[in-house]
């Protein structure tokens, strides 16, 4: 077992005792009339007065809103919807309206503005274009893991499943009035950033920790949650974070998403307890499965192994489901995780903004329109 260099602090994982999920729901505020995103965060969050479950963000366009500690999907899900409730209203009374998607389908990254703050002035400073072109929403979600131990191996076998999750959420096809081809375009635009992206594969937190060293040591990071990794630790809160997830647009299809998370994790952290190795992947596979998901979506065609064995991801996923069923019932989520098979038979996000672009001549505030009414509360 490898070990930390001894110049290199330790960083304290503070486990969770049991499997608690948290939700974070990333959602832009677009005008009433035109459609087009409206720079209004500031003020919005201003009216709603201290709320710890909503949060600015980078951009001014952008609201966060932010479970608590929860112990079940139905329970994360009712604190969303309790909170968007009061944020809804106070974001239609300034004529302005909710929208969750990866990307917008025509905004211009130039008309954005700005959060005021050190951290976000020197995240633009250092990226420059790439950084000013961030014009992304997601979901993350957290989930309790009881040692730091678990944490790496959990992680590296976790990134197996990462096609399935991201083509489940694909949810950004357009880019400033282009169909990019792709059914997530928001996760190849993230990964540009220099801490952002795939995670390395570590086996130890004692890995993980030189890791971090080296990365305070030659200026890359100043602060642990400077690494944007789809995948990462979140020491503080004692979770595993998974931000693979674009945007999504309403709260079936987000109970489903977040059920399907809860589940993963908390089975190969059961199958550690049993004393099983985990299964992992070359990382090229990994990196080859992240693209093909994030171009392909639903129909991506994904490797399964080591023995770069492939299959329909789709195909997999049944399987995934069928599999997993037993740990949603302990999760109490089992209703939610039977709902996750709804989205490829109704069609992603990503598919069902196409959809309705071509019933409407290209006119993209209809899909504008149809993301923002599929928030029912």
């Amino acid at each position: 077992m490898s070990s930390a260099p001894a110049n290199v602090e330790r960083i304290p994982f503070e486990g969770s005792p049991r499997p608690t999920l948290g939700v974070e729901w990333e959602f832009a505020l677009v005008d009433a009339q035109t459609r087009d995103l409206s720079n209004q965060a500031a003020s919005v969050i201003a009216e709603i007065g201290e709320n710890p479950h909503v949060h600015k963000e980078l951009l001014r366009n952008t609201i966060e809103v932010v479970t608590g500690v929860c112990d079940t999907v139905p329970a994360a899900m009712a604190d969303l919807r309790s909170t968007l409730q009061v944020v809804r209203n106070v974001v239609r009374n300034n004529g302005m309206e909710l929208f969750c998607a990866g990307t917008h389908p025509f905004a211009q990254w130039e008309a954005q503005e700005l959060t005021e703050g050190p951290r976000y002035a020197e995240l633009i400073n250092r990226t420059q274009w790439w950084g000013r072109q961030m014009l992304i929403w997601g979901v993350h979600v957290h989930v309790g893991v009881s040692s730091a131990h678990k944490v790496m191996p959990i992680i590296s076998s976790l990134l197996n499943q990462y096609p399935h999750l991201l083509a489940l959420s694909a949810s950004s096809p357009w880019w400033e009035h282009e169909d990019t081809g792709y059914a997530s375009n928001r996760a190849m635009m993230f990964q540009q950033l220099p801490t952002a992206g795939l995670p390395f594969q570590f086996q130890t937190w004692s890995e993980f920790e030189g890791f971090v060293g080296d990365q305070k040591k030659t200026g890359i990071i100043d602060h642990i949650n400077e690494i944007r990794w789809d995948i990462r630790p979140s020491p503080h809160l004692g979770t595993i974070e998974v931000r693979i997830f674009d945007g999504v647009s309403n709260l079936r299809e987000l109970s489903a998403l977040v059920a399907l998370t809860h589940c993963l994790i908390v089975d190969l952290d059961r199958r550690l307890d049993a004393g099983e190795e985990l299964p992992t992947m070359p990382p090229w596979h990994v990196q080859e499965n992240k693209w093909r998901a994030a171009r392909y979506g639903l129909d991506a065609v994904i490797i399964l192994d080591a023995d770069s064995n492939e299959r329909l991801v789709t195909e997999d996923l049944d399987d995934l489901l069928t599999r997993l069923e037993p740990i949603a019932r302990s999760l109490d989520c089992a209703d939610e995780l039977r709902s996750v098979a709804d989205i490829p038979r109704t069609g992603g996000s990503y598919q069902r903004q196409r959809r309705v672009s071509e019933e409407h001549e290209g006119d993209l505030r209809a899909v504008v329109d149809a993301l923002i009414g599929e928030l029912d509360l």
